[in-house]
């Protein structure tokens, strides 16, 4: 699916015509990278989240000429798909990963005040 294919997909879904439907993509897709850049995480819970990964400057080979090279540090988008997201992909991993997972623990019972 492109991009004119989801404006079309959420104009029919939610009766908006095509240039609304765009203008609400544009202001979505503007308010995540505008918040990403600026270091701010974007979370939709089920979906997942958009944040800004650095990073660090380091040492490389050229592999045509085996010259080393410094690669700079860089600031670059990292999307972390949520679990809801995840199951809805591949049900089976996330089957297996719920009957890998131990039970949760139960909270120790209260105790008792004394009397004195």
């Amino acid at each position: 699916m492109n991009k004119t294919e989801l404006i079309e997909h959420l104009a029919s879904k939610h009766e908006l015509t095509k240039a609304e439907a765009g203008r609400i993509l544009e202001t979505l897709l503007d308010a995540v990278v505008t918040n990403v850049k600026k270091g701010n995480a974007v979370t939709l819970p089920g979906f997942g989240s958009f944040k800004q990964h650095a990073r660090a400057a380091r040492n490389g080979v050229n592999p045509s000429t085996g010259a080393k090279i410094k690669i700079a540090a860089a600031k670059l988008p990292k999307f972390t798909p949520g679990a809801g997201f995840k199951a809805a992909v591949d049900p089976k991993a996330a089957a297996r990963k719920a009957a890998k997972a131990p039970a949760p623990k139960k909270a120790a019972p209260a105790k008792k005040a004394k009397k004195g």
